[in-house]
């Protein structure tokens, strides 16, 4: 009994065979725990695994790049056409600005030609209509003795003072208007004859053009109300203000 009584308590003490085996076959059956993401996993098998979830986002990302990149090349040549054509449209409308007022400054032009041409023409206009407007400067009487057509002195120094004032002239005529005593074809014949010879004087003695000189035989027509009783000869001086220098 005593001996039953001392063994109790030393079989108290000691766990049964089952729960001292147990935790041994309970840890080899169970796999050693992960010391985390980082634990005892090789490393090696970690890069693998990070590469195997990396990759397709590498692959994504250089396909978005690449995109990204497409883009920004598309986007480049839109804005450069964008910028040609703007150009270019700039241009052309610069040069039709430019058309425009070239062509502006030609009808401006014409304007002004076709205005200074209206007003030659009219200032020609009013130099043809006083071409004709002839006004008299002097008058210059000469006689003779009898129908004779023989100058005197007196006759002679008159032409040459004429002549001295008509030296340098221009737009001028002389009318010489001769008359003699006579009836018919007579008085005109010799009335023309004096007319001859005060023109004669002027074309030799002094060099004045013919063209210049108009004449007109009256023969014995009456002067101032009287028929002519002796030769005579009035020379007008007629000038023309336009052509006058």
């Amino acid at each position: 009994m005593l001996v039953s009584a001392l063994s109790l308590p030393g079989l108290a003490q000691q766990p049964p065979e089952s729960s001292q085996t147990a935790p041994a076959a309970q840890t080899s059956n169970v796999p050693a725990a992960h010391e985390g993401f980082w634990g005892r996993v090789n490393p090696f098998a970690r890069k693998k695994w990070v590469n195997q979830r990396v990759d397709p986002l590498k692959d994504q990302l250089s396909e978005l790049d690449e995109v990204n990149a497409k883009n920004a090349r598309d986007i480049r040549d839109v804005d450069g056409r964008a910028q040609a054509g703007i150009h270019h449209a700039q241009s052309t409308a610069d040069g039709a600005n430019q058309t425009a007022l070239a062509a502006g400054d030609q009808a401006r032009r014409a304007g002004a030609t076709a205005q200074s041409a209206a007003g030659r023409v009219d200032q020609m206009d009013s130099t043809i209509d006083g071409l004709d407007q002839y006004r008299a400067v002097s008058t210059t009487q000469l006689e003779f003795h009898g129908s004779q057509p023989i100058l005197s002195a007196s006759a002679r120094k008159q032409l040459d003072d004429l002549a001295a004032s008509l030296k340098g002239r221009q737009g001028y005529i002389l009318e010489i208007e001769a008359r003699a005593p006579g009836a018919g074809s007579l008085g005109i014949q010799s009335s023309a004859r004096l007319a001859e010879a005060v023109k004669r004087y002027l074309v030799t003695e002094h060099e004045i053009p013919v063209y210049r000189l108009h004449s007109v035989a009256l023969g014995n027509a009456p002067a101032e109300g009287a028929a002519a009783k002796s030769g005579s000869v009035a020379i007008r001086w007629m000038e023309n203000s336009l052509a006058a220098k």
